[in-house]
């Protein structure tokens, strides 16, 4: 908020340095004097008005009317208190003051000027003299929103910082941030310290304080291989103590500087492993071999784990290529199919037989048929898909075939009817056709259909009602 000026210093002699002034002159000072000038009676109400800018004047509500009008009338209900005190002070003779008054404008905010009033000649008369702020008030309101974008953007990195802390500290594997240049620790979670013990007084860590002698080329390979290429597969080392645990590690930058993330996952000691029940681990080793691919993901896709099967019709050497990865990457109609068994999935929780095909990492593809379930792992949700191969079965089916029968009766009217009347009618054919796929396949969710087929919904109703798929009632809904 503004605060009320302070007069500058009169003139020390204005009759010898300014002379005998006419009116002409006076008022040519005056108007130039200030942005806006306003000459006013002992009432208030204005007489005259001067505004040195065009811009400021077109923006004024009725700047062209004021004259005759209260100047009180104006200016903004807030202002007119003190545009009151000012004026009477004015009066009074008190030494001039500056305040800050907002007139209404013809579109947008209101205009804040500063004012100072000065009485004149023995009738009472006031000139007032304006000062735009326009140009202040809204490199005051940027400063206000940029002050407001820099609170919100230290909020949002508190709460990074404060996530990040807390999945630091309660981690259950050993995590130790790494200087990549000098590969000195800068940082351990609790776990960390349970398996390597509490960080020297003096110094940091370095690798030869964590690992042994043997395992030090693994690790220093492991840094070098993830400083290359981004990323490496897990590596088994001795650590300091003897015991045996893997280490993975991933790069991220801090500003400018790049920094290592190691993570250590201790083996456990024979007998404290959860023991899984007889029959439940044959079922987990019979998933594991079965010639069908098994892959289990998260609800967006995300694959957490995923058979050899699965493996070799991707075409990936390991399991670590897959994970992490979405299962769309190697579905046949990428944004479609995945979409549509989710979907399937969040309303039935299965999904039967859904036919689609399947890319490798080299660009083979493979017909197959995809079965779904959706379990709770953990308190959340996560999605088993069971993927068969059946490129075999239809390749097999294939040449001896017949036509679909509405194409087969076609093929018997060629030279009886006009060839255009039969690619209309083939046209139309066809369109049915894929219509019941894809409903078939979406277990008659028109939803996806729609998706899969590239319409949209309302453009899909219409084609139901067109070939009777649907009665009026099914296709609104």
């Amino acid at each position: 908020m503004w605060r009320d000026w302070a007069a500058v210093t009169p003139f020390s002699a204005p009759r010898q340095s300014l002379g005998r002034l006419d009116a002409e002159a006076a008022a040519t000072l005056i108007a130039a004097a200030a942005d806006l000038v306003i000459i006013v009676d002992r009432n208030g109400v204005v007489r005259d008005i001067a505004v040195h800018a065009d811009d400021l004047a077109a923006q004024l509500r009725d700047a062209t009317r004021w004259r005759g009008r209260s100047w009180l009338t104006t200016l903004t209900a807030e202002s007119r208190a003190k545009a009151e005190a000012m004026m009477q002070a004015a009066a009074a003779g008190d030494a001039p003051r500056w305040r800050q008054l907002n007139h209404p404008a013809i579109a947008g905010p209101d205009i804040p000027l500063l004012y100072s009033a000065v009485a004149f000649g023995p009738d009472g008369q006031a000139a007032l003299f304006g000062r735009d702020l326009r140009a202040l008030s809204e490199m005051q309101q940027r400063l206000v929103a940029a002050q407001q974008s820099m609170e919100r953007d230290y909020a949002r990195t508190r709460q990074f910082e404060t996530r990040y802390r807390l999945l630091f500290h309660l981690a259950s594997d050993a995590v130790l941030i790494l200087d990549a240049a000098g590969q000195k620790v800068l940082e351990e979670n609790p776990a960390a310290r349970q398996i390597f013990g509490a960080p020297p007084s003096r110094g940091a860590r370095t690798l030869a304080d964590l690992f042994a002698a043997a395992s030090l080329p693994l690790i220093t390979a492991l840094l070098d291989g993830v400083r290359a290429a981004g990323r490496a597969d897990d590596v088994t080392v001795q650590l300091a103590d003897g015991s045996t645990a893997a280490a993975s590690v991933s790069l991220f930058r801090e500003g400018s500087a790049p920094l290592f993330l190691l993570r250590i996952v201790a083996a456990q000691p024979a007998g404290s492993t959860v023991a899984v029940p007889k029959l439940k681990s044959k079922l987990l080793k019979l998933v594991e071999s079965a010639p069908d691919g098994f892959v289990v993901t998260t609800m967006d896709g995300r694959i957490v784990t995923a058979n050899a099967a699965f493996l070799d019709m991707a075409q990936l050497s390991s399991e670590e290529q897959a994970r992490s990865e979405s299962l769309d990457r190697w579905l046949g109609r990428p944004g479609v199919d995945l979409d549509v068994l989710t979907a399937n999935l969040r309303q039935g929780g299965t999904v039967r037989l859904f036919a689609t095909t399947l890319r490798g990492e080299h660009g083979v593809p493979a017909q197959v048929e995809i079965s779904a379930v959706t379990v709770m792992n953990g308190g959340g949700p996560c999605c088993g898909f069971a993927i068969r191969n059946v490129g075999r079965r239809l390749s097999a089916a294939a040449p001896g075939s017949a036509l679909p029968h509405p194409i087969e009766r076609m093929t018997e009217l060629v030279g009886s009817v006009a060839l255009k009347d039969l690619v209309r009618e083939a046209t139309d054919v066809i369109e049915r056709l894929c219509i019941e796929a894809a409903l078939r396949l979406t277990n008659d969710n028109r939803a996806s259909a729609a998706e899969m087929l590239g319409l949209s919904r309302q453009s899909l109703y219409v084609k139901l009602r067109r070939y009777g798929l649907g009665d009026a009632a099914e296709a609104r809904g």
